[in-house]
């Protein structure tokens, strides 16, 4: 049986909450257990930095994620489980993907994109208090997959344009010193939960609305007592769409405990005593893995070597594979004789490429992309992502078809339409040879 490898990466900037737990913790502990995978779990505290300037607050937060994990079930002996600081291989990657990444695709990531429009709409300089981090961060990222040339990377839609970069990387890096990576895919799955939190908010710490993992039993009780609800009577039937209470409640509980919380919603359950069961069921989910956390948060010493024994283990891998990036790239030893030269391709031969996505408007889009990363055409947005693959689908069988589908289509400052009809021609070509 051939192995996947599944790499999952986690910012070390707060406290886990029963958010955390259910849409990324619980799934990703119980994946590792499946035959024929092999998971890589890390600590991105060199991405904590990005976002966070509080050295105390980064240290504590990596030994509460990474006692958390471990009191979740996951078993450092069958997985490998590192700090990100402790791979001096990433940095460096990060370097050599830094030179074959073009500046323009950086300029697109979310996270930059969203600085500059905040700016903007503040009549500020457009990079004001934009550090090269925060704009170098998809690369960074880029260097953690393909450092342990990772298959696949749960990811919310949110987070696809990283996977896309990171394989932009790996396909500019592989095209010009021969084929050394791995191109990652994102793993989606729209069936993860994503938990309200006290306001009826998604739950998140940049809303402070979270319910700690590992409350005490006595602040778990309050913190649920302080969810929001609406002002219906008990006796009155209860809406379960739309219940902060009722969806944490779902994501604890058997299909049978739901439906029967379900029916004692429309049978008008006193707010109160749906809160009671709620507190009851998560406890019992909760109890026991409290118990082996706080064994654990009080032994930091303990997770310290854990954590060194799964950095071992990555450095495993991680040191050759450098060593022959280094080797690719010409940073060789001069006492070592020179070895044939692999014939390089001119980066100018490398063809352009589509690429789909979905934006957090929640509509789909493509746009067509030369291989520096310049963006050659760029599509209005389309309902459903089948029609912006047939889309895609038409113009490379056909390049003429350019001209029936630019009602589709956004001007690109700069860029003619007969560049990107000369592009696709190009790849028509390509694909005809």
């Amino acid at each position: 049986m051939s192995t996947t490898r599944y790499l999952t990466g986690i910012t070390t900037t707060g406290t886990p909450h029963l958010g955390n737990f259910v849409g990324s913790i619980r799934p990703s502990v119980a994946a590792s257990l499946t035959p024929g995978v092999q998971s890589f779990y890390f600590l991105a505290d060199y991405h904590a930095l990005i976002k966070c300037e509080d050295p105390v607050r980064i240290q504590r937060s990596t030994l509460e994620i990474a006692a958390s994990w471990l009191a979740a079930g996951l078993n450092p002996e069958k997985v490998t489980f590192y700090r990100q600081s402790d791979i001096p291989e990433i940095p460096e990657l990060t370097w050599l993907l830094t030179c074959v990444t073009g500046k323009g695709v950086l300029n697109r990531a979310h996270a930059y994109k969203a600085s500059v429009d905040k700016n903007t709409a503040a009549g500020r300089e457009q990079d004001d208090g934009v550090t090269a981090g925060l704009f170098m961060y998809p690369v960074l990222m880029g260097a953690d997959i393909l450092m342990f040339k990772a298959h696949k990377v749960p990811v919310g839609r949110d987070q696809i344009q990283h996977i896309e970069m990171a394989r932009d990387m790996a396909a500019s890096f592989n095209h010009l010193y021969g084929e050394h990576f791995v191109l990652p895919e994102a793993a989606i799955d729209d069936h993860v939960a994503t938990l309200p939190g006290l306001d009826g908010r998604k739950m998140s710490k940049s809303y402070d609305n979270t319910i700690p993992l590992f409350s005490s039993r006595e602040q778990l009780k309050k913190l649920i007592g302080s969810i929001l609800t609406d002002s219906r009577a008990p006796g009155e039937a209860k809406e379960v769409e739309g219940s902060a209470l009722f969806q944490i409640y779902q994501a604890f509980a058997t299909p049978q405990e739901t439906e029967a919380l379900r029916k004692a919603y429309a049978d008008g359950i006193a707010w109160g005593d749906a809160k009671q069961i709620l507190f009851e069921r998560v406890d019992q989910v909760i109890a026991p893995m409290r118990a082996r956390y706080e064994e654990l948060i009080h032994n930091p010493a303990r997770i310290e070597q854990t954590l060194l024994a799964g950095a071992e283990r990555a450095r495993a891998l991680a040191t050759p594979f450098i060593r022959e990036l280094r080797a690719a790239v010409g940073l060789r030893s001069l006492a070592q004789a020179p070895s044939a030269a692999k014939p390089v391709k001119s980066a100018k031969t490398a063809l352009p490429s589509f690429k789909q996505y979905r934006e957090a408007d929640g509509k789909f889009y493509f746009k067509l992309v030369d291989a520096e990363g310049r963006l050659l055409l760029q599509s209005a947005a389309f309902d459903a992502p089948k029609d912006a693959g047939q889309a895609i689908a038409q113009l490379q069988k056909d390049p003429d078809a350019l001209q029936a589908l630019q009602a589709r289509l956004v001007p690109v400052a700069g860029v003619s339409l007969s560049d990107a009809a000369a592009a696709l021609h190009a790849l028509a070509q390509a694909a005809a040879a």
